[in-house]
């Protein structure tokens, strides 16, 4: 069940439905190392928490794990649950909020979030949780966006906040890319290490992103949909605008700074 305080997060991220399948797609180098890094053994139970169209929990249910991909949004959870029919019988999807599992203690022999927890309202609360259904000696790993106000992620979620009409989150996403930040956090639940780590998105050309985002990244094409004509104009020339300098003739080539966080439970 969707924590009250996340309807509007949850309606945001499943906009895209289907389509927010082609920003896993962009992200697939780094949710394949990620996977690499946890390691699924055959017979473990592993939770994929805020699995998207479940891309990273296929990756992991295709090294015979038993995998749990858990969402809150409803559209993405559909999409995932049939783009994974091949992996039935080792895999399945539920809907269910990161800061709140529905699942008992100590339930699952690893836990794995690529670029997906770490926008739940409450870190503390999705932290605690993390924690609870994770056995004792079990693994984590999450991938993160690393902290850096110069970088692209920063100027995408910049460039979405400036034309939406909604307060900024009161805790920022970005803190999980802080290294200081995820020790402290998870002490006393996780032993954590954390690597930089980059992903890279490739494109042919800024219009074709643009259409792209606009089809799957739900929470952007939301703020575009709510825009005068004039101001959506601002916006697109705004993301042409960036995207451009990673122009390199042959097309984009964006590196994405990230943190690779893995943790064994205390």
């Amino acid at each position: 069940m969707v924590q009250q305080h996340n309807a509007e997060a949850a309606r945001a991220w499943g906009h895209g439905g289907a389509n927010y399948n082609f920003i896993s797609f962009g992200l697939s180098d780094s949710l394949s190392h990620a996977v690499q890094v946890l390691w699924p053994k055959p017979g473990e139970h592993i939770l994929d928490v805020a699995t998207g169209t479940g891309w990273t929990a296929r990756l992991a249910a295709g090294l015979g794990a038993r995998v749990t991909g858990i969402d809150f949004a409803d559209p993405l959870l559909e999409a995932a649950r049939g783009l994974s029919a091949h992996l039935a019988d080792n895999l399945s999807f539920q809907h269910g909020d990161a800061e709140a599992l529905p699942f008992d203690n100590g339930v699952f022999d690893g836990v794995i979030s690529t670029y997906g927890v770490i926008f739940a309202a409450m870190p503390d609360a999705a932290i605690s949780e993390l924690a609870r259904v994770t056995k004792k000696g079990g693994r984590m790993v999450l991938l993160t966006w690393l902290d850096d106000q110069e970088g692209y992620i920063s100027q995408f979620f910049s460039l979405v906040g400036r034309y939406a009409d909604t307060d900024p989150p009161k805790v920022s996403p970005f803190v999980w890319g802080n290294r200081d930040w995820i020790e402290t956090a998870f002490s006393g639940s996780f032993d954590v290490t954390s690597t930089a780590h980059t992903t890279t998105l490739f494109a042919p050309d800024t219009e074709t992103l643009w259409q792209k985002y606009r089809s799957g990244f739900g929470p952007m094409d939301l703020v575009a949909n709510g825009l005068s004509p004039a101001r959506l104009a601002a916006m697109r020339q705004e993301f042409h605008d960036i995207h451009a300098r990673y122009d390199t003739g042959q097309g984009l080539r964006i590196n994405r700074a990230a943190l690779l966080v893995q943790g064994r439970r205390l």
